[in-house]
């Protein structure tokens, strides 16, 4: 409901009390009219029925029903008349006349009587007649007065009367009065205004002024100051406001000042702030890329070393240097994943596949770690096929996986999918008899770097960036992520996937070429312009049975393919001491040798441009460090794919 205004209330105010007035006066007129029509009306009624009375003696007394007959009629043209009857003392009617109904005469009595009949609005009235004694100045007396001994009446009169005139004479008068009362509100109203204007104009001229300060015009105080008549009975108080509006605006003006200066000091210090982030990128991507690159030709000296026979003493110490190389990039891995799912540059792949594919994955890869804490790893068959991204969604098991083995010391880890025939998903559950988790640390365990009840940050217990990447891969894959845990009992996550029908997978064809060692034919060129890392993954890979030629840049591969290197796999690093970069070099001497060959990019930069640019050019991109275990078996892949295709085609 809208508020009124200063005018309608200056209005509502000044016109309330003359409507109030106008309505009093005139309801007090009509009730006072009212009144006096109806006791007009009654005397006459009575009177009319006593003069009737009093003629009708003779008549009665002698038996002259013609004479009775006469007065009936003349009765008749008094107003409102509309039926009478005579009648004699045993109540029998002599004479009658009028509009008659049926209407039987009123109880013969010697007493006057009137009766209302509310349907018809008629009033009927009984008056006995008596002999001549009673006196003419007693017409108007009440007949009812009789007094003990009188005289036995001849007859009875019986008058009925309409009250339509009179109510016809009432509603006249009402709409008199109601005429009357709206010329008086009319003239109130005007009256109203005309008196409320000279107080109305100064306070709607205040109001206006005010308005115009509250939205920062303060120049407009002058312009009302100059239309301001000086009998104005607000002009005191609208100086007071135009003076109120001239120190506002210097205080304005001021505060503008201010805020320029403040401004133009905070733009400063973004600009600033913005350069030493620019700088800290920098600062952080170059130590990102160099300190990946030695720890990235560690963990292959240190696989090559555990290859060669050492006593036990040096292969303690070894196994404890690939504990700390290994711990190293699972920190590596965890912060790359981070950083790569909160900037979005991870790339999702959905399609189909059986579920059973991942399991078989997941008991290769963690089965050491089960062993090595004496726990039973169960993964229960599956042969449902599921919609996802298998790579993602194999990273989701593989943290879930490796949390449970991590923090259960005793028992058994259980992986297993469980699904119904009517359901559109699959719930694959990863169960564990570990510690379990309180009810209050279960929503802070998928926050980065925290762990329950590892306050010193052991590195045994893991660096507390799975379950932070296990959530936002399952966000990103729209796979809700449930978790239930009881202290003492146990823990289970569980992540529902979508369904998919199963597929026949044919069998792959047999090539009649007889491939080397892993299925490689030919020679893997490496080209790193780095001189450790380069020996470190040369002779990492010539430990696994392979062939390896090396280049420092495209000259010195171009001059190896050149005098009859035929590379079957190329490796290469991103950033080269020429000016192109591993993506370039890979399309080039695929151009020279009009052959895809399979090839690989290898950098220590984790920018998002770079991991865009490699899915571009359809280049499986590894971060430095890479573990040997994860190399060779994406290059197993890589030849794998290669040989499908020469099978296809």
């Amino acid at each position: 409901m809208k508020t009124p205004d200063i005018r309608q209330r200056m209005l509502l105010a000044a016109l309330l009390p003359v409507s109030l007035l106008s309505v009093l006066l005139s309801v007090v007129f009509l009730m006072a009219r009212f009144e006096d029509i109806t006791e007009t009306y009654q005397l006459r009624t009575r009177s009319v029925a006593r003069q009737l009375a009093l003629a009708s003696e003779f008549g009665l007394f002698a038996g002259n029903q013609q004479q009775l007959q006469t007065l009936a009629l003349g009765a008749l043209r008094e107003p409102d008349v509309r039926w009478v009857a005579i009648l004699d003392r045993q109540g029998k009617t002599l004479v009658s006349s009028g509009e008659t109904r049926g209407e039987e005469p009123l109880p013969f009595s010697s007493f006057e009587k009137q009766v209302f009949d509310a349907q018809r609005l008629l009033d009927v009235l009984a008056q006995p007649v008596f002999a001549s004694g009673i006196k003419l100045d007693d017409l108007y007396e009440d007949a009812n007065k009789l007094e003990p001994g009188q005289a036995i009446p001849l007859g009875q009169v019986v008058v009925q009367f309409s009250r339509q005139s009179m109510i016809e004479q009432k509603r006249d008068i009402l709409w008199l009065g109601g005429l009357i009362s709206a010329l008086g509100l009319l003239f109130g109203i005007v009256l109203a205004v005309r008196l409320s204007a000279g107080v109305i104009r100064p306070m709607m001229r205040v109001s206006h002024l005010i308005e115009r300060i509250g939205n920062g015009d303060f120049s407009a105080a002058s312009r009302i100051q100059a239309q301001t008549p000086d009998r104005d009975p607000l002009h005191d108080l609208q100086e007071n406001l135009i003076q109120m509006a001239d120190r506002l605006a210097e205080v304005q003006q001021s505060l503008e000042q201010q805020v320029s200066t403040v401004t133009q000091a905070l733009r400063e210090k973004k600009e600033e702030a913005e350069r030493a982030t620019e700088a800290k990128s920098r600062f952080l991507a170059a130590a990102s890329h160099d300190l990946r690159q030695p720890v990235h030709a560690l963990g292959m000296f240190v696989a090559r070393l555990a290859q060669l026979p050492h006593d036990g003493q040096t292969s303690q110490l070894i196994g404890n240097l690939e504990a700390s190389v290994r711990a190293m990039q699972s920190l590596l891995d965890g912060l790359l994943d981070i950083s790569r799912l909160e900037a979005k540059a991870v790339q999702i792949r959905f399609k189909k596949f059986p579920l059973q594919d991942l399991f078989d994955r997941l008991a290769q890869d963690m089965a050491p770690l089960a062993q090595d804490k004496c726990l039973q790893l169960r993964i229960r068959p599956c042969q449902i096929w599921v919609r996802s991204d298998p790579a993602l969604l194999y990273r989701i098991l593989l943290n879930l996986v490796g949390n449970a083995l991590r923090y259960t010391e005793k028992g058994k880890v259980l992986v297993a999918c469980r699904h119904t025939g009517v359901s559109a998903q699959a719930t694959i559950e990863v169960w564990d008899s570990g510690l379990g988790i309180a009810p209050e640390h279960q929503e802070a365990v998928f926050k980065e770097f925290y762990q329950v009840n590892n306050p010193a940050r052991q590195r045994r217990q893991g660096l507390g960036l799975g379950l932070n990447i296990v959530q936002r891969s399952c966000q990103l894959l729209l796979h809700p992520l449930t978790l239930s845990s009881r202290l003492g009992v146990g823990t289970r996550f569980q992540v529902k996937v979508p369904k998919e029908a199963p597929e026949l997978v044919p069998l792959a064809p047999v090539t009649p070429e007889q491939p080397t060692r892993d299925g490689l034919t030919g020679t893997v060129l490496v080209i790193e312009d780095d001189d450790l890392v380069r020996q470190a993954l040369v002779d990492l890979l010539k430990s696994w049975g392979w062939m390896v030629a090396e280049a420092r840049d495209l000259k010195s591969a171009m001059e190896l393919i050149q005098g009859g290197v035929l590379p079957g796999l190329i490796i290469s690093d991103y950033r080269l001491d020429d000016t192109l970069n591993g993506i370039l070099v890979i399309t080039q001497l695929r151009q020279q040798l009009a052959h895809p060959i399979p090839a690989c990019l290898i950098s220590g930069d984790t920018d998002t441009a770079l991991i865009q640019a490699a899915q571009a050019a359809q280049l499986t991109l590894l971060h430095k460090p890479v573990r040997p275990a994860k190399l060779r078996s994406l290059l197993r892949h890589l030849l794998m794919d290669q040989r499908d295709r020469a099978g296809e085609a």
